[in-house]
């Protein structure tokens, strides 16, 4: 079983931020003590989807930036 390690680690907080932005956008309450046993499927899926099409959309600037899109 591949092992799920962050490629950079320093990521973390970053992503963190990120997550309780788009969950903030979403209108959906994330609990800060990290237990997320309570929080629907549906709205885990909304608040991944939503940081994916955001990530994306950073790269995209980051590439048309530099002239490479």
């Amino acid at each position: 079983m591949p092992s799920r390690r962050r490629l950079v680690p320093q990521a973390q907080q970053a992503l963190d931020q990120l997550k309780y932005e788009v969950a903030g956008q979403l209108g959906i309450q994330l609990p800060r003590d990290g237990y997320y046993g309570y929080l629907m499927t549906r709205d885990a899926g909304a608040i991944g989807g939503n940081m994916v099409r955001r990530m994306i959309m950073m790269a995209e600037q980051q590439l048309a930036s530099r002239g490479q899109i």
